[in-house]
């Protein structure tokens, strides 16, 4: 059962300063930490990326300490390997995702003990908490969009994250968020104190920067098709710039396509745009890298987002990047890139024209960018997470 205490965890340092924290290490603490790998298990979007990069910091980080890390997951179809992640356990349980979802938030039942042993700490990657008679619980919110915006969600978080969210959080021990902006929506509209927010952000890819800019490369978007990613404005800012330059580069739109992001694509099929637009669904890793090393820009014109990885994923490989200028993407590229109004069209071609036509302002950008990329690391991040839980599971302990 999670504590209903606070947790003091951390002051929210800057991104890129060392990290401060007010808690001391446990010492021959024994700590066993359990994380729900199940995001990262099959064909992982920008959450699963988050759930494997911090299970890797943190079981990195915790051999170096008395911690045990395990890594659960549960699925019919797709089995977790045994070396997934270094210095990690792993727990695989043949039960549906969805069966063992509507089980843990419906009836709280069955705790994890039953499934996995105990654990001192229970960490989900999403923000619902998994079920623990014991263990210090902690959640991952990384935006609220879904409370916000529940008719542009998929059924299954429809109908469970809205309605749950708000008590499960504010059971957890911690709830953990990749950015300032996402700790304040959930210190605002959860009422969850800040004292209970821990502040982990996104840690940079462990990619080579590019050797040399691809001034004509083509302009590239990554993420899933849906709509907070606002694909359309981008291209209707997409057409009305190649009828003002002939030598536009193509457009590639690298991710996931749900429902909704299918018949926001529709238009395409008899649209000038069709020879000159690239879908290419869900990307790998390793696609993902040569993607962004062959591209002139990223444009992520989101209505929203929690942190917004694809724009540090950019900025690591050296890569201009326009951005909106709504959630926490001003907090994740800072002056390394170009902000819009992601509902102004005309903004959005604008930039990328200037992009296009002026080299010494994307060289700067670039530059500028690889500096901002520095600032994000998963092992500075794995440490403030194992501070967070150490503060727990010394409150559990009575220390």
């Amino acid at each position: 059962m999670a504590l209903l205490s606070s947790v003091t965890v951390l002051d929210h340092p800057e991104v890129g300063s060392p990290y401060q924290s007010k808690v001391q290490d446990l010492k021959q603490s024994n700590v066993r930490i359990l994380i729900d790998y199940r995001p990262a298990l099959h064909q992982p979007t920008g959450v699963g990326e988050h759930t494997h990069n911090l299970s890797r910091a943190i079981a990195a980080e915790g051999s170096c300490r008395d911690v045990s890390v395990t890594i659960f997951s549960s699925s019919l179809r797709h089995r977790l390997p045994p070396k997934t992640v270094d210095n990690a356990n792993v727990v695989d349980r043949r039960i549906p995702v969805r069966c063992l979802n509507w089980l843990w938030h419906n009836v709280e039942w069955p705790p994890i003990e039953l499934l996995a042993g105990h654990y001192d700490v229970v960490h989900s990657p999403h923000p619902l908490m998994i079920p623990s008679r014991q263990a210090a619980c902690f959640v991952t919110i990384h935006d609220l969009y879904f409370l916000n915006h529940p008719d542009h969600t998929s059924a299954e978080i429809r109908s469970d994250y809205p309605a749950l969210a708000e008590q499960h959080a504010t059971r957890a021990d911690g709830v953990i968020v990749p950015s300032r902006y996402t700790a304040s929506l959930v210190n605002k509209q959860l009422g969850i104190p800040m004292k209970r927010i821990v502040l982990c952000a996104n840690g940079a890819p462990t990619w080579t920067p590019r050797s040399a800019p691809a001034y004509k490369g083509h302009i590239l978007f990554v993420g899933s098709i849906e709509p907070r990613k606002n694909v359309p404005t981008l291209l209707r800012a997409y057409r009305s710039l190649i009828n003002h330059r002939a030598d536009t580069p193509e457009l590639v739109l690298a991710g996931q396509l749900s429902p909704t992001g299918l018949e926001e694509l529709k238009e395409l099929e008899a649209s000038p745009l069709n020879n000159k637009v690239r879908v290419l669904g869900y990307v790998s890793r390793g696609q993902c890298y040569k993607l962004y090393r062959r591209a002139s820009m990223v444009v992520l014109p989101s209505l929203d987002e929690g942190f917004g990885l694809p724009a540090l994923e950019a900025m690591t490989v050296g890569v201009p990047v326009v951005a909106a200028n709504r959630g926490a993407l001003p907090e994740t590229v800072g002056d390394a890139g170009t902000l819009v109004d992601p509902e102004d069209e005309n903004a959005i071609e604008a930039s990328m024209a200037r992009i296009l036509d002026d080299r010494q302002y994307a060289d700067r950008n670039v530059a500028r960018g690889l500096i901002q990329a520095q600032a994000y690391n998963w092992d500075k991040s794995a440490r403030i997470l194992l501070a967070a839980y150490e503060s727990a599971v010394r409150r559990c302990r009575g220390l």
